[in-house]
Order: C-alpha cells, then structure tokens, then sequence
C-alpha cells in the first residue's frame, strides 16, 4: 500500500513538472513566433510626436527627424540586429548593433559597443509594438518629460528579407 501511494505521489509530481515544462515552452515559441513576424529589413518612414518638443531619440545625439529613414534590421535566431542613420545634414552617420526582445506588446532592446556583450549592458529601450502586419508595425514610446510623457510613434515599412548586407 504504501509502494503504491508513493508511486502515486512521484507519478503526479512528474506530471505537473512536465506539464510547467510544456507551458513554459508554449509560451517561448509565442515569442519567437512574435519576432519572427519582425524579422527582416525594414525603414522608419515617419516619426510621430508633439513638433513643440524636440525629441533625440535612443540617446544619439541627433534630432527624431534624422531616424526617418533609418535603416534597421532583425535576426531572430539570435535576438539580434542593427540599425543605421543615413546621415546628411545635421544628421549623423550611424551604425549601431542591438539585442532585441519582444514579449506580447512589448518591444525591447538595447545597442552593443563594438567589443562588449550584451549581458555587460543593462540598459536599453522599452517600446509598445502596435498596428503590427507583415509588411508595417509601429513602435510607441513614451517619452519622459518634466514630469510627463512625450508620446512618440515610429512608423516602419518593410523593405526585404535580404541578410547577405
């Protein structure tokens, strides 16, 4: 009786350890699949925000205006990407490499200096993921300023699928 009872007890503990592991990787592929749907070339083709406020978004230094254009890309293998600033004008010339990661709504990453891994910088950008289709999707962020928020909406279109860059 009491083999029997305790078979009973590792029989359900084994079941409900492999049913969390199902789960957790149910919920690991939903978010790959989210940034699958991202994965590719795309450019920012507009930048929506308040024009009293002047906005130098991801701390480069250069006005908003200066990402309309930027070319920025997504490798969900790795969770990784880049983006670039054309340059021209007031605008710097950019090339900056970025971990990426998407959970739901929310769109994460955060640039890597040349030389350094991502898990030596903790600091990065939080953005909500909305009006997302295959070829579109926009990133909100939300701006703080004297004591408000600045809301600023990046528009991108996708441009290719092309990684041989």
């Amino acid at each position: 009786m009491k083999k029997l009872l305790l078979a009973g007890i590792v029989g359900t503990s084994l079941f409900a350890v492999s049913c969390s592991t199902v789960n957790k990787a149910k919920d690991a592929q939903a978010v790959r699949s989210e940034f699958l749907k991202m994965k590719g070339d795309w450019q920012i083709v507009s930048i929506n925000y308040d024009k009293q406020y002047k906005i130098k978004p991801f701390d480069e230094g250069a006005d908003a205006q200066c990402f309309v254009g930027s070319h920025w890309r997504f490798i969900p293998n790795n969770y990784s990407g880049s983006y670039t600033l054309n340059g021209g004008g007031s605008c710097p010339s950019v090339i900056q490499a970025i971990k990426v990661d998407i959970k739901g709504d929310t769109f994460t990453f955060k640039k890597i200096a040349d030389g350094t891994k991502a898990k030596q910088n903790t600091a990065g950008y939080t953005l909500t993921v909305i009006n997302n289709s295959t070829d579109q999707f926009s990133l909100e962020q939300n701006v703080p300023f004297d004591g408000n928020s600045i809301k600023v909406v990046y528009n991108f279109e996708r441009t290719g699928m092309d990684y041989t860059k």
